[in-house]
């Protein structure tokens, strides 16, 4: 069989009844790696249940840091609500290695797409933190402003930081 047709094959039966099956193909996709990526989105994109979209969203995040960049092309592209919250949940279960590139992202003035990208760093929680607190000074306005949100989002983990740059800035200006 082509490599192509076996991922196919992995992604409906991510659809299947037995969860031993979906779970399976979970496994088996996150080993294909790289390969799986693309299929993996295009099934995302395409996918018109929560149930699927949840599976798809696993799959991905299994493949590992590979899908950072294209998942973010991808909800660039594609403006579906619920297509780019399951993915921004895909990069949120990555962690740190989506840090960087999904500050990167927030510098759009797609602000729908800065919301699931807010998502995902959210998600990440604690390895955010200081990259956006670094952001807070930003030149970009849309960055600062979101980096600003975002750590406002997560609660204390992010306002604390926040409160703290705030102080030091006005130390600094006095």
């Amino acid at each position: 069989m082509e490599p192509e047709q076996t991922i196919e094959e992995l992604i409906a039966q991510l659809n299947a009844s037995s969860l031993d099956d979906r779970h399976a193909a979970i496994r088996k996709l996150a080993e294909t790696g790289e390969g799986a990526v693309v299929p993996l989105i295009a099934a995302l994109e395409k996918a018109d249940a929560n149930d699927a979209r949840w599976y798809l969203a696993v799959a991905l995040a299994k493949t590992g840091p590979a899908i950072i960049q294209p998942v973010i092309d991808a909800m660039a592209r594609n403006p579906d609500r619920e297509f780019r919250r399951y993915a921004a949940a895909a990069l949120g279960e990555l962690g740190e290695p989506a840090v960087e590139p999904l500050i990167g992202a927030l510098a759009t003035d797609d602000r729908e797409l800065r919301g699931a990208i807010s998502l995902a760093l959210c998600r990440i929680g604690k390895p955010a933190v200081e990259p956006l607190t670094m952001r807070l000074n930003d030149a970009d306005e849309i960055l600062r402003s979101c980096a600003a949100l975002t750590l406002w989002q997560m609660g204390e983990d992010g306002l604390s930081p926040m409160v703290g740059e705030a102080k030091r800035g006005t130390e600094e200006r006095a």
